[in-house]
């Protein structure tokens, strides 16, 4: 039996998207925990990588990423 895929890589789409004046892009979608691997810029510097919750992002970009159940 195949081994479901762990996470989902979106580095080379380059997805960007903005929430609370800050911008995030798009890394990695993890579907089995729901939450998605960002890098942060603040005033287009890099500020580091952290994880947000599926849920958090924009309807565009959840409709971009199409989880599958």
């Amino acid at each position: 039996m195949a081994k479901k895929k762990t996470s989902v890589d979106f580095t080379d789409k380059e997805i960007y998207f903005e929430l609370d004046q800050e911008r995030y892009r798009l890394i990695r979608f993890y579907p089995a925990n729901m939450t998605v691997d960002v890098t942060r810029y603040v005033e287009g510097k890099k500020q580091g990588q952290t994880n947000l919750p599926f849920a958090h992002l924009p309807k565009t970009i959840k409709q971009l990423i199409k989880p599958k159940r």
